[in-house]
Parts: C-alpha cells; structure tokens; sequence
C-alpha cells in the first residue's frame, strides 16, 4: 500500500533498533505510512507497540482508516474509562494501542505496564514537544528500564520544528534519538515518483470585481498602517512584520510570542492593533471565500463589537472596505431613477461587468427622504467558472460516451474541494437553483435581521414610555437614541431605506403565504423570506433521512461521502435514485454531472473513499495538492483531472505560494541543522542504568561533592513527592524528577502536591490563579488546605519566558479594590494567616524550591495522603485524618469567640472535646490554654454575659 519513498523511509527507521524522527512535508501520507508501520509489527511476539494520541483526531483517524482498508486488526484506544487491571489485561497481550501520555505517564510510575515486553513508542507530534513535556518524561523512564525500546517520532510540520533555537536537536535530545529523516517535497525520490504519472492539470485564474479588488487593495493598506503602528512602539522585531507574514495564523503568535514577557507594561492601543491585525486577516480570507451579503453582514458585525476600542476602523483606507462592500450588495438611488427602472430592465453597476437586475415595484420609497435601495448583489466569479467547468465536464463525458472508450476505472464522481462546510453548502446550493435566487435569499435574510434587531429594542422603548421625567424625557429619548446610533454606523437615509425595504419583503413573504394557503402544500413556500427559518429546519431534517439512505447505498461513511452535507437539496433532484444524476441548472437548462463536496477542515481521506476522476479545488491548500499527488502516484492508471481556482492577483495566490516557500525555507534550515547537529554518543540510552532517575541531575552538585576531602560521595536517602493526577497535565513532575525525585502519582483530594506530612501544595499557573479567584475555588482550597495541614502552601508559577510580575509597578495601587489580583491575594491571606505564598520564576526554579523545603522534613506518607478530606462510610475512625473526624462548624465557631487566635485554637481543640466543655472551664483554666489573663478573661465574660432585655 505504500509508496517507494514510503518504503524508503520504513527501511531506513527498521535500520535503527533505536529509532528515529522523521519529518516529511505535509499531504505526503503520514497516516499511510504508520500505518505500515503497524502491519509489520506481529502481535504474535508477544511485544507492546504504544501510539501517543496526537493532539489532531484526524490523524488517528486517518491511521485506523489504511489499516481497516487491508483488513488488518485496528489499534485500539486506552481511556481513563478503562480501570487499572483491565489496562493492565490489555498491555500484556502485544497489540498496538493508542494511548494519550498522561495515562502512560500515570500506568509508568505506578508500575502497570511490562516495560520488559515493550517494543517500542511511537510519538505522532513530535514538533509540539520540549525538553519538559510530558513525552519526553516517557522516554526517559522506558529508556531507563528498556534499553532495547525503539523510540519513533514523525512529523509533517517542517515550520514548527525550525521555531525557536536549535527545537529539532534539543527534541531529539529529548527523546534519545541520533537519527533525523528528512523528506521534503523536493527531495529526489519523492518528486520523481510523484511527477511520473502526474494528473491533468487546469490553472483557471479568475478575475475578481473591481469591488473586491478595491476592498482587498484598503485591508492591504489598513493592514500595513497597522504594522507602522506597531513598529513605532519598539517593543517588537520588525524584520517579521510584513504584509505577507500577515496573512497566516502564525503572524499572531509570532507577535504575541515578542510581546508576552511585557504584555502588562504595553499599553491598550498597542494589545488592540495585535488584535486587529488578526481580524484584518480574517477580512482578507472572507473576501475570497464568502458571498457579497455575507461579508457586508460580517462587516457590519465588526462596526457594532469594535466601533469604540478598534484602530482599524479610523485608519484612512478604512471607509473604502465598508462603501466597496456595500455596493456589491445594493446602492441608494432616489425614487425617480427607481421609477423609470420600475419596468425591470437591467441596467449595469459602476464599475461592474456582470449587469443585475433592478428591483421591480417591491421596494418600498421612504417619502421622508425620497431614498430608495436598489440591489446589485454581485455573484462570486468562482461561482459562474464553476458552472462552466461542470457543463464542460458532462459534454467531454458525452463525448466520451459516443466514442465508447473504455471508462471502466472511472467512477464519474466530481469532487469539489472547499475550505470550510459553509462553503460547500452554498455552492451546493448555486448548483441545484439559480446563482441569483441564493443571493436573494441572502439578501432577505440580511434585511429580515435588521427587522429582527429592532424589534428586540422595541420592548424596552415600551417600558421606559412610564414619565419619568418631564417633557422630552418621557419615553422619547431611547427611541432618539436607538435611531442616532443606527443612523450613525449606515447614515440616517441609508438605514430608513433599508427598513423600508425589509418591511416590503416581510408583507410579501406574508402575502405570499396566505395566497399559498393550504392549496399547494409543496416544500416550495420557503422562497417567501418569512418561513426561510422553518424551510431550514426542515431541510435539516431532510438531509439525515437522505444520508441514512446514502449510507445503505454506498456502503461508506456517511459523514466522509457528505462532508459538508452535500444531501441538502436531493429530493429536489431526484426523488428515486442518486440525487446527483438529475441535477439541471435552471438558467443554463444543462445537464450536470453529479458532484460531491468535501470540507478541507474536515480532514478526511476522503480521495481513497470517493476515488473521483475530477477534482476541482474551489480553495487551494498546499496539503491537499499533495495528497492528490500522492493519491495519483498510487492509482497511475486512474485518469484524473484537477482544476485549480485561483482569484488572479489575490491574497489568496501569495497565500498558497507563500506557504510553499516558508516549507522549503524550513527543510532548507533543517538540512543545514542536520549537517552541523551534535549528538552525544550516549543519546540512545542504552548506557542508562535503572538507577539513571536519580543519577541523572547529580551533575549540578558534582563540584560540591569533589570539594570534600577524597572526594567522597555521600550516601543520598531518596526524596519523594506525591503528585495527584491532574498534575500530570503539566510538566513539572516531568522537572522534578529530572531532579532525582519519586513522583508517586495517586488522587488526592486535597492540594496538588504533598512535600512532607505537614506541607502541601496547591499550584497555580497565572491563567489558573485569576480563574480560581473569580469562580470562587481558590478559597475553598485554601480552607482545605489550611483545615488538615500545618503549613499549607499556594505556589503561583510563572512561564520561563514571561515576565515576574503581575503587573508593572505603576498599576499597583494603595487602594483596595475588588478586582486587583495583588488585593485579591492580599484579602487571601489576611483570611488565613498560616498560608504560605511561594512565587517561582519556571519550572525549574519550584523544583529548587521544593528540594529546599524538603531537606529537614520526613517523608510524605501515601496512603495518609489519599485518605485526607475524602468522605468515608463508616463513620468516624480514631485517630483517621478524613473528614468526618472534623466538626468544621464547631471549629469555625471557635475561632470566632473574643480571644480566640491561630496561635491557641488547637491547643483548646485538645484539651476540650465539645463547646459545652470549653464554657465550663474556669479562667485560670482557659489562661493556660490560650496564653494569657487578658485573652481568657475576655473569653469569660463573653460567655457569662447575661442577654439584653428591651424592657
């Protein structure tokens, strides 16, 4: 099933016993290629393969997906659901699973797993690694009780393996690996096997609008304001600011990635160009991929949520995205030029080729301003090269058909590849009806919002109509108001005309459906704009029923072969067969082929489960060109055709080349990377003996130790630490026990880490710690804490890279405020005075901590640990550290009476056994226990003060 260079590479890593990290580029089968990996294990040697589950589903899918197709046993997947000896069961019988890396981490400490019978890992996110993550944590514990493990990581982001400082060595540090596979596209192999029997290709370059190209021309020019902008604030590296940086997702971490470690000392303007940076992009990606009414409905999204904090909006080239926008959608002419185009003709936009057609008497005229709208609703230029190419498609198959060659490898599937399913649900829609007849009901759909909109703010212009003032005051300026501000974002004529426009189509959808009545009962009704929402939910239901159906026929998946669920429309098409036989285009009166469209965020392999002869890639993606290739390559006497949509002159263009270049530039790195790497002789852990946990960090106190007469190393008791679970999410434990520690992994109930029999640890990330204060959890877990052990502690750990501080000195405030994270802390503890509050730079510095704290205290005990605050059913137990031993209301009463204090409230706890005890006890009595005359004789005249009367 597996191509040469596939073959290639599976040679190469069986070459290794020790392993390897492959990076390919991405659409090059990395799926395909574990999975044949997974077929040459045999389960028969009774040998443990594990899969790390990669963050992405998708790839798990598309891996269980080749080894199904070969009728081979699938992996299957351990879950937390599964308890401990069932887990166990499963690790012993020799077949590969998937396994995400906190239960593995979790099963390796608690000694679940027969690391002897282990095979090997595989690591399927290599580029998402780091020396402390939790993969890494794995490796080294297998590494040093399995010498003989074969670690394999595979990537197809050769982008993220090249961010930061020398990231490919230090992973393979790692993960113990001596060996890097590079497969770029270019490579020798690669290309030649795939450029051998290449598919036809077709390079369609449309023209946008000169709408479009105008509103692409201002983002462009907005964006580039913006990133003057930011360059005058010195806080960021301006090598990487450029237009073209800008149109990936990875500008935004690349920005936010330079400004976190001062994200607090930067003011609001510059944290708001970050941000509009990023909504820009979107702007430019919307463009080319939505309709006209859609991208002005976006627009108008953005005018109310960023009217008021966005510097975007006052840029200069602004006010042309939302005029260009506008006039692909409608324009404002006075009622006599409406009047004399009232017959219907067409007549031709400015600046437009395609001519529209003028609304008929259906618009209403606003008499105030004599002002009326006019639609234009300008039609994708994809949409009309789409229609032709399936009408050309389906005469060269007539053709074909006359000539009766021989098609017995052609199935006759189309399938059009777009970006996302709202996409394909649009164009499947273009297809079945009428190009016009969809923007129309867009365009209703727009109007009836804004109908909607104000009928929401009706009710409370009703409500304040009470008099609550004098005059103007009585009820009339919330409805001025609303108007001023609607008037403000569209003009004051502009919007009145728009009203009366959506009030025209709400009577003629209204009239529509009482002429209907209950004479024609058909699914029709829905192009009266009133029942679009009840037309939806019927076709909702519709499409399942169609898909059920499908399923049975096709013998398939049915959320593969649907994607974006193409079966919206079927019963319009044919009613008894295949719905796409019977799909006629209204205007043209053409026969089309059947089609099929696929959502490329879907990410399925939906090319080996289809097989289709024609592929049109409505949105080009790098990814999916490769997996044609690699889909050709395999199948070379299959005819294949693809057709390519590109907007000439686009963003989208340098997009799509652009992403090629950053990859090749990233292989470029990689390969000068390979030929300069230093790999220490040891880095495949074979020389790591059992001990290696403890031995391994005993180099940051060698030169203490030397400085000893004779050298002489002392004997070290083994320190450990008990961990709850949840902790494993993080990478501490990992850096702890690179510190010689024993992570004892159980659940606990109280804190997240457990030092000594008197110290635990709650942790809190920053993120974590303002989500605590305001949900409330924090206090509760203090109170936890501070109820059974003697010095509870609150670490709150910042990132290596960020800043330590909260925030900059001069936001810190003598006031008490309720929002401020230093008062919140500061009522925290003034509420429990034993907590103790520890600030660590990174991971590595807690580890210190934490060794320092543990140097003159005893070890932690585990089973007490697990028992402490959980509920038991038998009641109270002597001398048991649960809950129920404790009456917390009593405590909590105590600690409240006049002399009460932390310092004596436990020394009262034990000498007396209830409150009835403690108010019998005489006051020379109570001075022993609480320390004082003064305090106990306070506590006594509280407690034989008589009631006040009101007599």
């Amino acid at each position: 099933m597996a191509l040469k260079f596939h073959q290639q590479i599976i040679s190469d890593l069986l070459e290794d016993s020790n392993g390897g990290l492959v990076i390919l580029s991405s659409g090059l089968s990395l799926a395909k290629l574990i999975a044949s990996l997974l077929i040459l294990h045999s389960p028969s040697q009774g040998t443990l393969l594990l899969l790390l589950s990669p963050a992405a589903q998708s790839l798990k899918s598309r891996i269980i997906h080749c080894i199904s197709s070969l009728d081979s046993p699938t992996p299957t997947e351990i879950t937390a659901d599964l308890p401990a000896n069932q887990r166990y069961s499963l690790y012993t019988s020799g077949s590969p699973f998937f396994i995400t890396p906190r239960i593995l981490i979790v099963d390796l400490l608690t000694q679940r797993i027969p690391v002897s019978s282990l095979a090997g890992i595989f690591i399927l996110n290599s580029h998402s690694l780091s020396e402390t993550s939790t993969e890494a944590f794995i490796v080294r514990i297998v590494k040093s009780l399995n010498g003989s493990a074969y670690i394999r990581a595979f990537s197809d982001r050769p982008q993220a393996m090249v961010s930061g400082f020398a990231k490919t060595e230090r992973t393979m540090r790692a993960l113990f690996l001596r060996r890097l596979h590079l497969w770029p596209r270019f490579q020798l192999d690669v290309s030649q096997e795939l450029e051998r029997e290449p598919p036809e290709v077709v390079d369609i370059r449309v023209s946008m609008s000169n709408y479009m190209v105008g509103i692409q021309k201002a983002i462009i020019e907005v964006m580039d304001a913006c990133l003057k902008e930011m360059k005058k604030t010195n806080k960021v590296d301006v090598d990487d600011l450029t237009v073209e940086s800008g149109l990936f997702k990875s500008f935004d971490e690349i920005v936010r990635r330079q400004l976190d470690p001062i994200w607090h000392t930067l003011g609001k303007r510059t944290k708001q160009l970050v941000s509009d940076l990023k909504t820009l992009r979107k702007l430019l990606d919307y463009l080319v991929r939505y309709d006209a009414v859609s991208f002005l409905k976006f627009l108008d999204t953005l005018r109310v949520s960023e009217s008021y904090r966005s510097v975007w909006l006052f840029a200069e080239s602004s006010y042309k995205i939302f005029d260009f926008a506008k006039k692909r959608v409608y324009r404002l002419v006075k009622a006599k030029e409406h009047v004399k185009n009232k017959s219907g003709k067409k007549r031709k936009s400015k600046g437009e080729s395609d001519s529209v057609e003028a609304v008929g008497g259906e618009t209403a005229t606003n008499v105030a301003t004599g002002v009326v709208v006019e639609e234009v609703l300008e039609e994708a230029p994809k949409w009309k090269v789409l229609r032709e190419i399936l009408e050309e498609t389906q005469e060269e198959r007539q053709k074909q058909a006359f000539s009766e060659e021989d098609n017995s490898d052609n199935n006759g599937i189309i399938l059009v590849a777009c970006k996302d399913e709202r996409s394909c649900m649009q164009l499947e829609d273009c297809i079945i009806n009428n190009p016009q007849k969809v923007m129309r009901e867009e365009w209703e759909m727009y109007l009836l919002s804004k109908i909607e909109l104000r009928s929401m703010q009706t009710p409370q212009k009703k409500k304040q109509k009470t008099p609550k003032g004098f005059g103007i005051l009585d009820g009339v300026v919330p409805v001025t108001t609303i108007q001023n501000s609607e008037g403000s974002s569209v003009g004051r004529q502009e919007h009145e005309a728009l009203m009366a426009a959506a009030s025209s189509i709400r009577k003629l959808g209204k009239t529509t459906d009482m002429a209907l009545g209950n004479n024609n009962p058909e699914p029709h009704v829905e192009k009266a704009s009133c029942t679009k929402g009840k037309a939806k939910k019927d076709s909702t239901s519709l499409r399942r029923s169609i898909r059920s159906c499908n399923k049975k026929k096709e013998n398939s998946k049915p959320e593969i072969l649907t994607g974006p669920e193409n079966e919206e429309k079927a019963s319009e098409a044919s009613t008894s067969g295949p719905r796409e036989a019977n799909v006629v285009h209204p205007s043209s009166a053409k026969k089309l082929p059947p089609v099929h469209f696929y959502a490329l965020e879907s990410d399925q392999p939906i090319l080996d489960i289809l097989k289709p002869s024609v592929i049109i890639v409505y949105h080009p993606d790098m990814g999916f060109v490769r997996e044609i290739e690699v889909y050709k390559a395999e199948n070379p006497l299959r005819k294949l055709k693809v057709y390519f949509l590109f907007y000439d002159e686009s963003t989208e263009v340098q997009k799509f080349e652009a992403s090629i270049r950053r990859e090749n530039e990233a292989f470029e790195s990689l390969i000068r990377q390979k030929s300069s790497m230093i790999i220490p002789v040891d880095q495949d852990g074979l020389g790591m003996g059992s001990n290696s946990s403890t031995e391994f960090p005993a180099s940051s106190t060698q030169n203490s130790l030397t400085r000893k007469a004779g050298g002489r190393k002392e004997m070290e008791k083994e320190t450990q630490v008990i961990v709850d679970m949840r902790e494993f999410m993080s990478s501490l434990p990992n850096v702890l026990h690179q510190k010689g520690m024993k992570i004892i992994p159980v659940t606990l109930e109280v804190g997240d880490y457990i030092l000594s029999p008197s110290i635990c640890v709650e942790r809190k990330s920053i993120q974590d710690l303002f989500q605590s204060f305001t949900s409330g959890r924090l206090f509760h877990q203090v109170e936890m804490m501070s109820r059974y052990y003697r010095i509870p502690v609150l670490l709150i750990e910042f990132s290596q890279d960020k800043s330590f501080s909260f925030q900059s000195a001069s936001d810190i405030s003598d006031d008490v405020t309720p929002y401020n994270i230093i008062s919140k802390l500061s009522l925290l503890v003034l509420h429990f005075p034993r907590l103790r509050i520890l600030w660590s730079r990174s991971l590595h510095a807690t580890a210190e901590i934490f060794t320092t704290l543990k140097s003159n205290q005893d070890e932690p005990d585990e089973t007490r640990a697990i028992r402490v605050g959980v509920p038991s059913e038998e009641g109270i137990i002597e001398n048991d550290i649960r809950a129920e031993n404790y009456n917390t209301s009593a405590v909590e009463f105590l600690r409240r009476l006049p002399g009460v204090s932390d310092a004596n409230y436990r020394s009262i706890m034990e000498k007396c056994k209830s409150l009835a005890e403690l108010a019998s006890l005489p006051v020379e009595t109570l001075a022993e226990l609480m320390g004082g005359h003064k305090v106990a004789k306070s506590l006594r005249e509280f407690l034989d003060a008589k009631y006040p009367t009101l007599l």
